[in-house]
């Protein structure tokens, strides 16, 4: 790539200690030695470090981004999780692109939470969730980048005694143009260190119409470890002196820890003590995770499981059920009075839908390894939030944030379910404390994973429209009932009873998850209904449920109307261009209206969630009971596209959740806890019966959206649109084993 130097009003060169003195680094950080990732063969070969005494990098550091090795290596730190989707190597490529290196130089790091406290934050926002990974850091890392180059190129300007305009750059090596004379960033990188950034508000970006290494179809960072084997992740961390902890809750959600009897296991091979971990925990603390579950498995325990333990599943969808006739101020949106328009209508179409608790079932269980050392606690942990993960540790041990630090690893999926719940890093960090000086890696069993797991949120939609005579909307409501996450992770974002988030996907305006169709008259209406199940973000949170109720339901009201379902749709979508462009690039692709094989069915469904905007076709066929999908047709539109390979990826795993989520049996209750207790019971779907999956990319290049989470809302609806096609009735019950529909 090449490219001619601006010269940004760049100022003349200063030395190392003005810069360190005035504080200047993008972001407001300050210049302070910044301590590299304890590696983590280190640990493997039980090889002591010293983490109060952070490894210096050896390196120039350009700015707070970008630090080269004399070599010409470029180290990109990133302090955004990585846990399979890709976001790592994402951003990395955003940054490359402005600083214009040699990707094939390019590796990365990740800054701890400590090292950004230190600095202001300068790298901001560490959690990874909401499909925000890239979308709401690409800005700031972008000029971070384009910062670097601009210092680097004055630096051989200034070496040179030649004017900025002269120089172009190119993979990370710099050309004077009229003389022809080259070097490397590598070999002007301590020079650049000296100068003072420019103001990064001042930088013009790359057009992302131009970009040549974002944009492009890269492989993962993480790709190769994974596949030989040598990736660590937090179950597999190893360090000197470690002992490993196993932990069970109590089975029935608001219950209590009464008693233990630590003697019958102490004697036990391994066992280093039974501790309690508050009021509802225990764990038992070994020098093997398996002799710690063992014993932990014949630990005679006293819970008192309190009035909890007598709800069921049934009473939990009859709160819910009851919910949809409750009269009260429940309404979200109200535009023209809908229920009236409806009840004048030539037509009136009713559904009523359901979908269940789902768990995260994440690869990797719930765990993370702390070490508590006089006035200093560490912690090992794989997490949607580094920050998260830091002040839930100052919080369980009462150390102040300076005096605590977290080493971020690469999560075995994380799906929300290691974002803004930490339960397990307060857990580790409980059980260290009662054994000073020694690293404890705590690792949920499976069973404990999902037993006590903060669920996809349970729902019901009552949905109503009324149609004229020409089988036009006249009107729109829907109401739905169910377990509001905000309820326990943010109660303060509950206003005089309601909440919003439930309805995502159902919002008037963007930029998130608005409602792609216009009716003459609407009512969105939200009841709360929570149980003693804690529930929380769910890769998709809500758009999964709603697009089910939208969609679905759509079908039902085109079919009612007598209209092809796609156009009844694009009747409604004018004032919607972007939902229109994908529904309409999706059906193209997936070709709509054109004759399938014998016995194949299509549906279709679009939504809207994380910024994004969303549509997919799917082809089924039914024979018995049994489906087969034959294929799924998406379109995306996410304003940009950074890297196409990983952005097909995402939706591609999107399509495996989704179809597990709308076929496989479900979360449930019986006598107060949760039934499920392993894979046996609640299966993921697999290989075989996934099916083969069509991608068109839609870029519109005017916002940032996400990618991780924003189809998964529309497989559901279009897969079971296919089959109410296929056997001419409509599908309301998930997961379908509730209809006699089994997936093949």
């Amino acid at each position: 790539m090449t490219n001619n130097i601006e010269n940004n009003n760049m100022p003349a060169n200063i030395s190392r200690r003005d810069f360190i003195i005035k504080g200047s680094l993008i972001g407001g950080g300050l210049m302070l030695g910044l301590g590299a990732l304890p590696e983590l063969a280190f640990a493997q070969a039980n090889s002591a470090y010293d983490t109060n005494t952070p490894m210096k990098f050896g390196d120039p550091e350009v700015n707070a981004w970008v630090s080269i090795k004399p070599d010409e290596t470029v180290v990109i730190r990133i302090v955004r999780s990585e846990m399979g989707q890709g976001t790592r190597t994402g951003l990395a490529q955003l940054v490359a692109e402005e600083l214009e290196c040699n990707w094939k130089k390019v590796t990365t790091e990740s800054p701890t939470p400590g090292h950004s406290l230190t600095r202001k934050r300068v790298w901001g926002e560490h959690g990874t969730g909401g499909s925000r990974g890239i979308r709401t850091s690409e800005d700031y890392v972008r000029r971070g980048a384009a910062a670097a180059r601009i210092m680097l190129v004055h630096a051989a300007a200034n070496n040179w005694n030649v004017p900025v305009s002269e120089l172009k750059v190119d993979k990370g090596v710099i050309t004077h143009v009229p003389t022809g004379r080259q070097t490397t960033y590598g070999k002007v990188a301590e020079l650049a260190s000296t100068l003072t950034p420019p103001d990064p508000k001042s930088i013009t970006l790359k057009d992302p119409r131009t970009w040549k290494v974002a944009g492009q179809p890269y492989a993962r960072f993480d790709t190769v470890n994974k596949v030989n084997g040598t990736k660590v992740f937090g179950v597999d961390l190893q360090l000197p002196g470690m002992l490993c902890a196993a932990v069970k809750a109590c089975p029935v959600f608001g219950g209590k820890l009464v008693s233990y009897d630590e003697a019958k296991v102490k004697g036990l091979r391994g066992v280093k003590g039974v501790v309690r971990v508050n009021d509802f925990t225990v764990a038992v603390v070994a020098d093997t995770w398996w002799r710690a579950k063992t014993a932990l498995d014949v630990l005679p325990i006293v819970w008192d499981e309190g009035k909890n333990a007598n709800v069921s599943q049934a009473d939990i969808n009859k709160a819910l059920r009851d919910g949809l006739d409750e009269q009260g101020d429940f309404w979200q949106r109200k535009e023209g009075d809908a229920p009236a328009a409806i009840s004048g209508s030539a037509k009136k179409v009713e559904a009523i839908y359901f979908t269940p608790f789902r768990a995260h079932v994440n690869m990797e269980p719930m765990n993370a390894t702390v070490k508590v050392t006089g006035d200093r606690v560490e912690a090992w942990v794989p997490t949607q939030n580094g920050e998260g993960s830091h002040a839930a540790l100052s919080e369980a041990t009462g150390f102040p944030l300076d005096k605590c630090e977290v080493y971020k690893l690469d999560s075995g999926t994380g799906l929300g379910r290691r974002g803004s719940t930490q339960d397990f890093v307060t857990y580790a960090a409980k059980v260290a404390q009662q054994f000073p000086g020694v690293p404890v890696k705590v690792i949920w069993s499976r069973e404990e994973d999902m037993t006590h797991d903060f669920y996809h949120p349970i729902a019901m939609a009552k949905m109503t429209a009324g149609l004229d005579s020409a089988g036009n909307v006249t009107g729109m409501h829907i109401k739905v009932a169910g377990q509001s996450i905000n309820a326990l992770a943010a109660p303060m974002a509950i206003k005089n009873g309601k909440d919003e988030r439930q309805l995502q996907g159902f919002y008037e305006s963007g930029p998130d998850a608005q409602l792609g169709y216009k009716f003459p008259s609407l009512l969105t209406e939200y009841v709360m209904k929570n149980s003693h199940v804690p529930v929380g973000s769910w890769r998709g949170v809500n758009t999964n449920q709603n697009g089910i109720f939208m969609e679905c339901f759509m079908d039902e009201c085109a079919k009612a109307a007598n209209k092809d379902p796609l156009q009844f749709r694009q009747v409604l979508m004018q004032n919607h261009p972007k939902h229109l462009g994908v529904l309409n690039a999706a059906a193209k692709k997936g070709n709509w209206g054109k004759p399938t094989a014998p016995g194949v069915h299509r549906g279709i469904a679009q939504f809207m969630g994380y910024a994004s905007y969303s549509a997919c076709v799917a082809e089924v066929s039914v024979k018995g009971n049994i489906v087969n999908i034959e294929r799924l047709v998406f379109a995306l539109n996410s304003g940009h596209v950074v890297n196409p390979y990983l952005t097909r990826e995402q939706i591609e795993g999107s399509v495996v959740m989704a179809l597990g989520a709308i076929f496989n049996p479900e979360i449930s209750v019986e006598n107060g806890r949760i039934k499920q207790q392993n894979l046996d019971s609640y299966p993921l779907l697999k290989l075989s019966s996934s099916p083969r999956v069509e991608v068109v990319l839609v870029p519109t290049y005017d916002f940032w959206g996400g990618v991780g989470e924003p189809t998964i809302c529309v497989v559901g609806p279009a897969v079971a649109n296919a089959i109410s096609a296929a056997i001419g009735r409509p599908v309301r019950n998930f997961p379908l084993y509730k209809e006699n529909l089994s997936l093949a």
